[in-house]
């Protein structure tokens, strides 16, 4: 079974919890994809992921902008439920909602805590991973932003 987290975010926005979460991706060997909630969030994020540090960048290609091998990518962007790199894992940001997560070794939730909308869409995905037997944990932000497993 694929393990399950839930990243629920109180203290910051995913496209600033996300990097640190894909650096640790990465040391561990695994290739990462991002499935997004629109193309614009996409497009935004591709730009972050290039710029979030001054000393350091996430490498990474989306459709728009791959070229050659995609299974050469470590990280994947993407608005579909794709996964041509391979990847390990998967992080799937708001209301995105993934296929197939049985194939990743974990699959990630991100979802905004002060929006309603997000809140009920992560309890809906929780209810039906738990129905598929997955292994399920819940990760809340404390009020440094550092993570606190809940469940």
């Amino acid at each position: 079974m694929t393990e399950v987290l839930f990243y629920h975010l109180t203290r910051a926005r995913a496209d600033q919890a996300l990097p640190g979460l894909l650096e640790r991706s990465l040391e561990r060997g695994w290739k990462a994809t991002v499935q997004t909630e629109s193309e614009e969030q996409l497009k935004d994020l591709d730009q972050k992921l290039w710029t979030y540090r001054d000393d350091s960048f996430l490498p990474h290609a989306s459709q728009q902008g791959a070229a050659g091998s995609h299974d050469d990518q470590p990280i994947w962007l993407t608005i579909g439920t794709d996964n041509p790199n391979n990847a390990n894992i998967r992080f799937v940001l708001g209301a995105a909602v993934p296929t197939g997560i049985e194939s990743y070794e974990r699959v990630i939730y991100m979802f905004d805590g002060h929006d309603e909308n997000a809140v009920a869409a992560a309890r809906e995905r929780w209810k039906i991973e738990k129905k598929a037997g997955h292994e399920l944990t819940y990760w809340q932000q404390d009020e440094e932003g550092r993570w606190k497993k809940s469940a």
